[in-house]
Formats: structure tokens, sequence, C-alpha cells
């Protein structure tokens, strides 16, 4: 067991000295994440508004298909990507595999689903009779969904938090199209299994260290999003 507390302190001293590379593959997890997050939220809080205020045949098929996809395995993802990205891919000529465009279009799949669906759910605990009194007072179509969006406005930045807790900590999709290469795509959760299978606990253990703190961060403040909720 002496290892272990060995590993310890070599990863306090890694994250204490701002160690280049642990930084380097902190810093590319972060940027892959928070942009997919980004253009998830772009994509998914519209599209959970329009579901949450539109009514249509089919709707529950697609609610249910669209939680179904809240729990999409990441290396269904993966395989997926590898398959429309490699040489003999529908894309392969674009030249995006093992590149962080690839892994920030795989969490995008990951992450919109989840943003999608929670914002859905957020739009629905708002009454009606705002968006309907928001028309009635002559604001139109966008001025009203304004207004609801503003009245959820706590629940659908939860919804996007839960996005990127869902994308941060993914490894499967990132590993499979990113190539985990070094200094390029290498994740934090990449990171981690690359290491560890190396023997190289003290690396793995300060990078581990800081994907938790990050996942904690969020999740403290997805907490204070909810007491402002109530």
């Amino acid at each position: 067991m002496y290892y272990i507390g060995e590993a310890f302190l070599k990863s306090l001293e890694l994250i204490f000295t701002l160690d280049r590379e642990v930084m380097a593959i902190a810093f590319l997890s972060l940027r892959v994440s928070g942009t997919a997050t980004l253009l998830a939220a772009v994509v998914g809080i519209p599209a959970g508004f329009m579901l949450a205020v539109s009514r249509f045949r089919g709707q529950r098929t697609v609610e249910t298909v669209l939680n179904t996809l809240m729990a999409l395995p990441t290396v269904v993802v993966g395989l997926f990507l590898y398959a429309l990205l490699s040489r003999r891919g529908l894309l392969g000529e674009v030249g995006l595999l093992f590149t962080p465009t690839a892994m920030i279009m795989g969490q995008f799949i990951l992450a919109t689903p989840i943003v999608t669906a929670l914002t859905l759910s957020a739009f629905r605990t708002i009454d009606a009779r705002a968006r309907e009194t928001a028309l009635t007072l002559g604001a139109g179509p966008a001025r009203a969904a304004l207004a609801v969006m503003l009245e959820a406005r706590y629940a659908t930045m939860a919804a996007v938090i839960a996005g990127f807790g869902r994308v941060i900590a993914e490894v499967g999709c990132s590993l499979m199209v990113g190539g985990n290469i070094r200094w390029y795509t290498r994740s934090m959760t990449t990171a981690i299994a690359l290491e560890t299978g190396k023997g190289e606990f003290g690396l793995a253990l300060a990078i581990g260290i800081i994907l938790l703190s990050v996942a904690l961060a969020a999740n403290i403040l997805l907490h204070t999003l909810q007491l402002e909720k109530v």
C-alpha cells in the first residue's frame, strides 16, 4: 500500500507546481467539454422550449426517444462517429478523426439530449398562463418565449450544468474519435486510463483530483441554482 501514499504525494507535487502536461490535459478537457456543452445549449434550450409549448402527433414518442438518448452509451456514439469520420466514412475526406473537433462532436451528441430533456421539464413547470399573458399584453412570440425562459432560467442553467457533468467525465467516445494523442487530444479521462495502465499512478491521480474538483464545482453550482429556484 506504500505506493498509494507515494503516488498521492507525487500528484500533489504535479498539481501545485502546475506541471505543463497536467495543465495541458486539464485545459483541453475543459475546452472540449465547454464548447460541446455550449453548442448543446444553443440547440437544446430552444428545442426543449418548442417541445414544451407545442402539441403534435407523435410527441410522446419523440419525448420517449429523447429520454432514451439521455442514457446513450458513449462507446456507441464513438462507434458511430468513427464510422462517419474514418477514411472510408461519409466525412472521411474532411480529416476530422483524431482531432479535438471530433471529440467536441461526440460530446455534443451526448450532451444535447440531456439539455433538451431537462429544459423541456423545466419549461413545463412554468405556468402556461405566463406565456399566454405575455401574448395578450402584446408581446410577440419571441418576447413571450423569452418571458418563459426567464421564469425557468435557474432550471435551464441546471440542465446545461448537468450536460457538462455528463461529458466532462466520459471516456469512451473521446478515446475512440480523439485517439488519446499526447499534447493534442489527450483529455483527463483518457489520460487517467492510459497512465494507470502504464503504472504512472502519480500523474493519473493528479489528473483524477483535478477532474473530481471540476465535477465538485459543477455540482456545487447546480445545488446553488436549485436553492435559488426554491
